[in-house]
């Protein structure tokens, strides 16, 4: 069915009333982005975006991300008025209500349709490059019958001011990601009024000096908007449509104007909007006729989709293809058998190189993963001796060099994980988490298996200094809800890491990893680190301390153990490289491996900030003991640091023994 233009404005002016609606319902909310972009969207959805209510994760359709998500009820209204099953209009009256999916930023674990979480700007933009990425690699892959899809954004002024926005646009332009669509919410406006006041650059210029195709429309002409998406959409590069619209269109006294930004319209307003609207129906009520247009695109979508799933019965891929979009891991049994043999090793290197051997028995056996640094491959050791470069002249290659662009990379990896069918992995030093954070703490609040090789772990990165030298960030990352944090002591416990990031498919994990070599503790036992902690050395007689540590520090607690019991006092190590594992153990291996008994001294050894290990700590002997790092590190090499800091047998025993003593 083709929609004429008189009866798109209609459809556009009924997402004009859910939002208006909705938001002075609520007596909150973001009303102005939703009646401006109203008419772009109802191009977007009538004309060119491919989807289906019905199966909403046909893994061939188009994806649409909202990245201004603080006009959400035009994503709400949307889906509504498309027939997806959810939500409903009742969810929609209870727009940013306890118990409603209809959130006050769209939620992807809330709603289908939904594709990725949005609200800080510019990420859902960053997130999209990294679909379209993914769409990509996917299509090389597999080919056109499986795989050929948009990715379509609709972005606002604060999307293209934020500095992450900087880093998408450039790497989806020296990848010409031609499949990536942005239309631009270009109404001069923010929270504190004209753009005019925070900024002047030439935004077109920008964007086309990065690589992408530029076009412009009024936003509220729909043979305009129609012709922009057009052009847009026969681009062989990624695509800007500046779309010139007014905030707020339809409501006569607001509109234009920064007060509708983020505020109710108010009684009056929507009286006199429905008035120059022409809209007469009660709130949150939709004529029959025009809900009709609205739904008759859905059935165009299930159309497509049929044709799709014709086209995947015949793949000789099908399998494959449907295993990987499921997020389902190969038979890994070789892998299992290769990392097994190394029990039987006697490894002495850095983590961050334990980790790229796991990356060259991993990478052949899963050809999802998809990996990548930021400007730092040779010493994040990231790079699969199996993988070629992901580039705009190899979209097959498997590794990305993404620059100098943590957030960015960060972001993209989201996109990734959240289209399915590969699984990201980047890395940066673990000092530069602190540049992707907001990112990293999506990747938790989405539920996406994105995997963060953090390395230069510690102060044992040596000269660089205190700017490189974390202290707070592997305390600071554990903080985050639904992140797994590995700090693994050797070889062994990095394969068990690893291998528990891949099995785990609704939570990101993070790899923290030592530039200093490491000898290999394990010898024995399989996945002990699932448990999150274990005994890895126990004591000989009577057991009086226990020495909790992570990563490098292992070793230290090891050697610490051994001159305590060559004192007589029997003392346990305890490798702990997660605690989020830990702390979701059951109560009895809990207490089995750090017993709630006050004749045991608990002592915690991690370079880094002591705070947080007081709760392992503190239930003990005299209150327990944290050997730590509260302060800023210094440039020098690594053992005079560690020696300087405390980090030595000489310096912890006598702390162990005072406080045995007291």
């Amino acid at each position: 069915m083709t929609l004429a233009p008189a009866r798109l404005a209609p459809m556009a002016n009924a997402i004009r009333a859910l939002s208006m609606d909705a938001v002075q319902a609520a007596n909150s909310g973001h009303p102005g982005m939703p009646m401006g972009m109203a008419d772009v969207a109802t191009v977007l959805y009538a004309k060119h975006l491919k989807f289906d209510p019905k199966n909403p994760q046909w893994a061939d359709r188009d994806r649409f991300v909202l990245s201004a998500g603080h006009g959400s009820m035009l994503m709400y209204s949307l889906l509504y008025l498309t027939g997806y099953e959810s939500p409903t209009i009742e969810d929609i009256r209870n727009f940013r209500q306890m118990g409603s999916p209809c959130a006050g930023h769209p939620e992807n674990f809330l709603l289908d349709g939904v594709e990725c979480t949005t609200g800080p700007l510019g990420q859902g933009l960053a997130m999209a490059v990294g679909m379209a990425m993914a769409e990509r690699q996917l299509n090389a892959t597999f080919g056109d019958d499986l795989v050929d899809h948009n990715t379509w954004v609709i972005a606002g002024d604060g999307c293209l001011m934020e500095g992450i926005n900087h880093e998408a646009i450039g790497l989806a332009g020296t990848l010409g990601l031609g499949k990536l669509k942005v239309l631009w919410d270009d109404n001069d406006i923010t929270i504190d009024g004209k753009t005019g006041l925070s900024t002047s650059e030439d935004i077109p210029a920008r964007y086309r000096a990065s690589g992408w195709d530029v076009f412009s429309c009024d936003g509220h002409d729909f043979a305009d908007i129609e012709r922009a998406l057009a052009e847009a959409a026969a681009s062989d590069k990624p695509s800007l449509v500046a779309c010139k619209t007014v905030i707020g269109k339809g409501a006569p006294n607001k509109q234009g104007g920064s007060g509708v930004h983020g505020s109710p319209l108010g009684a009056d307003e929507i009286v006199a909007a429905r008035e120059v609207l022409g809209w007469s129906a009660e709130p949150f009520v939709i004529p029959e006729d025009i809900l009709a247009d609205w739904r008759s695109l859905g059935d165009k979508g299930a159309e497509a989709r049929e044709a799709w799933e014709a086209r995947k019965v015949s793949h000789p891929e099908a399998g494959e293809f449907s295993r990987r979009m499921a997020g389902d891991l190969p038979d890994t049994d070789e892998v299992a058998k290769t990392f097994a043999g190394w029990l039987e090793g006697d490894a002495n290197i850095a983590t961050r190189k334990a980790s790229e051997n796991c990356l060259n028995v991993l990478a052949p056996a899963l050809p999802e993963m998809i990996g990548g640094s930021a400007d730092l491959t040779g010493s994040n050791n990231t790079k699969a001796k199996c993988q070629d470069p992901f580039t705009a002249e190899n979209y097959a290659g498997r590794y990305v060099y993404y620059g100098i662009r943590e957030f960015g990379m960060a972001a993209a990896m989201n996109g990734m994980a959240l289209h399915g069918g590969v699984i990201p992995y980047g890395g940066t030093f673990l000092i530069f988490s602190d540049y992707c954070r907001n990112a990293i703490r999506l990747s938790a609040l989405q539920q996406v298996r994105a995997i963060y090789v953090l390395t230069h772990d510690s102060i044992g990165l040596g000269e660089d200094g205190p700017t490189h030298q974390p202290v707070e960030q592997v305390m600071s990352l554990r903080l985050i809800p639904n992140l797994n944090v590995f700090r693994p002591a050797d070889v062994i416990e990095t394969a068990e890491c690893w291998n528990i990031a891949l099995q785990t498919q609704e939570t990101p994990s993070v790899l923290a990893l030592t530039r200093q070599n490491l000898p290999q503790l394990r010898t024995s036992g399989e996945m002990l680190s699932a448990r999150g902690a274990y005994t890895l050395r126990a004591a000989e007689g009577d057991r009086k301390v226990i020495l909790i540590a992570s990563g490098s520090e292992v070793e230290l607690a090891c050697t610490v153990r051994d001159e305590l019991q060559a004192q007589g006092i029997g003392a346990d190590v305890v490798s702990m490289p997660c605690m989020e594992l830990f702390d979701t153990q059951e109560e009895a291996y809990k207490h089995e491996v750090l017993p709630h008994d006050p004749s045991i001294l608990k002592v915690s050894i991690e370079a880094g900030t002591t705070m947080g290990w007081e709760r392992y700590t503190a239930t003990s002997r005299n209150g327990g003991l944290n050997i730590g790092l509260d302060r800023f590190g210094a440039s020098a090499p690594a053992k005079d640091l560690f020696a300087r800091f405390g980090f030595s047998a000489a310096s912890i025993v006598p702390k162990v023994l005072e406080k045995l003593s007291v």
